[in-house]
């Protein structure tokens, strides 16, 4: 899955280093909002507003994790 969240940031986000240690901070508002549309469409969950925390968008790993439990919550 990381792999595929990677490549799908990637492709909208192309001179964003997904590889950072502090990923939030190299991320604008447009570059938050961009993450949460993509994931939300890719995977069919709901990113709000509250989920663009700093510890959410740290690293891809914990973006990674969001998105695993966002998918948990969905299927309840």
């Amino acid at each position: 899955m990381r792999d595929k969240i990677k490549a799908l940031l990637e492709d909208v986000l192309p001179i964003v280093d997904f590889d950072s240690d502090f990923l939030f901070s190299e991320l604008d508002s447009l570059g938050v909002t961009t993450i949460l549309m993509t994931l939300s469409d890719n995977y069919g969950i709901s990113l709000e507003a509250a989920d663009a925390t700093p510890k959410n968008l740290k690293t891809l790993d914990s973006i990674v994790a969001l998105v695993e439990r966002k998918l948990a919550e969905k299927k309840g």
